[in-house]
């Protein structure tokens, strides 16, 4: 009776491995089951793909959150080209961008996993997500695990400058130490640099720019550079091999130098008397301005300035109308001004009288009046003869050789 049992047991084995290997069915535990009631099984559920880098600890029948809120669940994860490639099953109202990305993060430290998905934080959203769509490698990722965590940690604490703390903070508690006053004042100094530095970033800015364009037009003259550095050490090779007479020669000027110094000093009030009795002679020069330019310009065709000379002289004859100002004052004005002489020359011609004569017309400057010919005398006037008690005959003609009657007599004159 057993033993029709076992063998009932074992037929009934064979038959469940035969209709399992007809129907292509594979066992891979509890989570190959789907468990009713999970988000992303309801009426409306959809799907999508999601490539991920490393699924690390993921299995089917993870949760998919959106905003922490559980919306679908890991259907399936297999490999494609070197990558996995998860199937994800979602809730019916769930709206998501078409350029959404997927995290795989942990929902709790005893190792469970989910799948975060979200809108991209970098670029704006785009369209939305549809059945089928496929989220690519570039919007995939995963979250740092708990073991990457305590190892990263463990590194820092082992292997990194943790150990050295002691040792740094010894160090600050020995500079600090008696020092509290001086540490007291650099604060707000410190402080008060900080706000100057702040104040001028842009001015930073703008150096740094300046030393950046400054480096590139180095680098592009890289080369003459190279070749003037070259060139220069025969230069300094000999300044090297004439060292000495160099340094006789910076010696005697330092002795030159001791030897102005000394007759500086002892004439030095001589030098500033010389100082001031040129002072007369640069002050004139001062104020003639840019006359004295501009009489260089005719020195060597006075009385004709260059410019006009092919104005003046046209062929071999020459029209000229000069007045020469000649007085005392003018004289002294242009020639004694700033001397021992000046203003005496124009005293002694006021004292003897003037020297030129007024202009022919008796008035004005004879610089601005040029002087004329006086106009001629009129002619004696012929006696106009009269007879006595005869009236004047109007409109008289007149003989050649005999005068007419005056106008006081009703002729035209003459």
């Amino acid at each position: 009776m057993m033993r029709r049992g076992r063998v009932r047991l074992a037929g009934a084995a064979v038959g469940l491995v035969i209709l399992l290997g007809a129907t292509g069915c594979e066992w891979d535990g509890l989570n190959t089951l789907p468990m009713p009631g999970a988000a992303g099984t309801g009426e409306g559920a959809w799907q999508i793909k999601i490539q991920m880098p490393n699924v690390t600890t993921l299995t089917r029948n993870s949760p998919v959150q959106v905003d922490d809120v559980t919306v679908g669940t890991v259907k399936n994860i297999q490999v494609e080209d070197w990558h996995a490639l998860v199937t994800v099953s979602l809730d019916k109202g769930v709206r998501l961008p078409a350029n959404a990305v997927a995290e795989i993060g942990q929902t709790s430290l005893l190792g469970s996993n989910h799948v975060e998905l979200s809108a991209p934080k970098d670029v704006a959203p785009e369209g939305q997500l549809k059945p089928g769509d496929v989220i690519p490698l570039a919007r995939a990722g995963v979250y740092p695990t708990t073991e990457q965590t305590l190892s990263s940690l463990s590194v820092v604490l082992n292997g990194g400058g943790i150990s050295q703390l002691e040792t740094i903070t010894h160090e600050l508690n020995a500079t600090f130490s008696g020092r509290s006053d001086a540490i007291r004042d650099l604060l707000p100094q410190l402080a008060q640099l900080t706000s100057t530095l702040d104040g001028q970033t842009k001015d930073i800015i703008d150096a740094m720019g300046g030393l950046d364009r400054f480096a590139g037009q180095l680098n592009n003259q890289k080369d003459q550079l190279t070749r003037a550095v070259t060139d220069l050490h025969p230069a300094l090779t000999v300044l090297a091999d004439r060292r000495e007479n160099i340094t006789k020669t910076i010696t005697a000027l330092g002795d030159l130098s001791d030897v102005v110094s000394r007759v500086i000093a002892e004439s030095g009030d001589n030098l500033k008397a010389d100082l001031a009795n040129v002072h007369p002679a640069l002050e004139s020069l001062a104020n003639t301005g840019t006359k004295l330019a501009d009489a260089l310009q005719i020195l060597l065709t006075f009385p004709f300035p260059m410019r006009n000379l092919n104005k003046a002289l046209k062929g071999d004859y020459l029209n000229l109308l000069m007045t020469v100002d000649l007085t005392g004052a003018r004289l002294d004005s242009n020639f004694l001004t700033g001397t021992p002489l000046g203003g005496r020359f124009g005293g002694v011609e006021g004292a003897l009288g003037t020297i030129a004569p007024d202009t022919a017309m008796g008035k004005g400057d004879p610089v601005t009046g040029p002087m004329q010919p006086p106009p001629p005398p009129a002619p004696d006037a012929a006696p106009t003869p009269s007879i006595p008690g005869l009236p004047p005959i109007p409109n008289l003609p007149a003989i050649p050789g005999l005068t007419v009657p005056a106008p006081q007599q009703g002729g035209a004159g003459r």
